[in-house]
């Protein structure tokens, strides 16, 4: 037993290549922590008091952000499966799409927005933490703030250092625990409410049409595609032997249940009068309770940054950077930092992040359409992984035309909170926001039009560069 922990939390020498056997030591179940610790977060709150913010009633809210999460968390368990069956991560996996040269476009983006991540949700750890010190009595002016931060960023970068074994680890000891805390937590909120399952503020159909559209980016359809970039860099671990099917399912509930819950829990307590931040809700919820529960439930987003901080490397290691993988994973560090104190700034932490949202799913819902339909549809899961790797470093320009439009097409109908992120279509259509839709159906379309109609022998020579 001694031996098999001593294991569990070894330093993780990996790159971007294929792994071995013998590295692939985990299962689908510790899958289902990693994902679903990941989503214990009280950011989730944020975005389900969200949609009572945007007009929507209790009600509608719940069906929307429980429909809305049944795509995106399955095309999230799909991208699982692609780790799964080849051993790769997810940005390595874009190869076959892009080519070896033009992935690198893709793996910029994701490099620089999962660092940006980690400071996004570091800010909630930050605001958890300040409210905690202050049920102590402890006040210790502005620079308090930032002595708390870095602390909080330090353990963060700790943990990602050592990589997937010490992740894994991490999450498959502690969210149990945090996940019993939950189900205190929400007994607790629930029963001091006063919630208000029918009251709008949207209340034309067309002002509703909206919100639906609106919290659906944010954290319905939105969210489980926004973690699609991940996906694979972590499933690649579990050993050959696990089916698909369990691949598939652990990584989707995972990611769907703890979403749906906080989110429904985070709605229940806007509704009844609450506020959206993150603390306030603990601290009005509970009362004199708040102190413990803010200190367990700070284990959320520190389980979600580890994620983005290891990923990061990856998309650095998958672009070219001839750096040791726990160098990059210290410049993600300094990154997030600088994010942190942008956040920390805002006026508004759930407009800012309802704006960072819409931003970043104008370009990953349809790199994941591209993705899926390459691996999926045209080569029916069927790939070579050493050509990832190997023979000239091509560009699959077709790849690349059909994600440049589809990030334009997400944008005509995207409606972001500054002018520039109000694409016509939003504009033009009562602010709706059917950027992830647009984006996908756009760049998947044409990708699948462009790629088919190459003859067979062309297809052949290019899987083979």
């Amino acid at each position: 037993m001694a031996q098999d922990t001593a294991d569990s939390v070894r330093f993780d020498a990996h790159g971007i290549e294929p792994i071995p056997d013998h590295g692939r030591d985990s299962t689908p179940w510790e899958q289902f922590w990693i994902w679903s610790g990941a989503n214990i977060a009280p950011i989730n709150w944020v975005l389900g008091a969200l949609g009572v913010t945007l007009g929507l009633s209790l009600v509608e809210t719940l069906a929307v952000v429980a429909l809305g999460n049944l795509a995106g968390c399955a095309v999230f368990g799909l991208c699982n499966v692609m780790g799964h069956r080849t051993g790769v991560n997810q940005m390595v996996l874009g190869r076959a799409s892009f080519g070896r040269r033009g992935a690198k476009v893709p793996g910029v983006v994701q490099g620089l927005l999962a660092m940006a991540w980690v400071g996004v949700n570091t800010w909630v750890v930050l605001d958890l933490m300040l409210a905690a010190l202050r049920q102590l009595g402890i006040e210790g002016g502005p620079w308090l703030r930032y002595i708390v931060a870095g602390v909080i960023m330090a353990v963060q970068l700790w943990l990602a250092l050592y990589g997937f074994y010490a992740i894994r680890t991490f999450e498959k000891y502690t969210v149990p625990v945090t996940v019993l805390v939950m189900v205190v937590m929400t007994t607790l909120a629930l029963s001091r409410a006063k919630v208000d399952w029918t009251s709008s503020t949207a209340a034309s159909v067309p002002d509703k049409v909206t919100a639906v559209t609106q919290l659906l980016t944010a954290i319905g359809v939105g969210w489980g595609v926004t973690w699609v970039p991940y996906s694979a860099d972590y499933s690649r671990f579990v050993r050959r032997g696990a089916s698909s099917r369990s691949v598939f399912w652990a990584s989707a509930l995972g990611m769907y249940l703890p979403t749906v819950w906080l989110a429904a829990l985070g709605a229940c307590l806007a509704s009844a009068g609450g506020s959206s931040d993150p603390s306030a809700l603990v601290v009005s919820a509970f009362g004199s309770m708040a102190l413990p529960v803010l200190l367990l439930i700070m284990h959320g987003p520190i389980a979600t940054n580890i994620l983005n901080l290891y990923s990061s490397s990856l998309a650095a290691l998958t672009v070219g950077v001839k750096v040791a993988r726990w160098k990059l994973t210290l410049f993600a560090g300094v990154v997030a930092s600088v994010v942190l104190l942008t956040l920390m700034e805002a006026e508004s932490f759930a407009h800012a992040f309802d704006n960072w949202m819409t931003f970043i799913l104008i370009w990953i819902s349809p790199w994941a359409a591209i993705v899926l339909i390459d691996y999926f549809v045209l080569r029916r899961g069927r790939l070579d992984v050493s050509s990832l790797y190997t023979g000239t470093a091509a560009v699959n320009w077709r790849g690349l035309l059909s994600l440049g439009l589809g990030v334009f097409a997400a944008w005509t109908w995207q409606y972001g909170l500054t002018p520039v992120m109000q694409g016509p279509l939003a504009t033009a259509m009562n602010h709706t926001d059917f950027s992830w839709l647009s984006g996908s159906l756009v760049a998947g379309g044409l990708y699948y039009l462009l790629q088919k109609t190459r003859s067979p022998e062309a297809r052949a020579i290019e899987a083979d560069r």
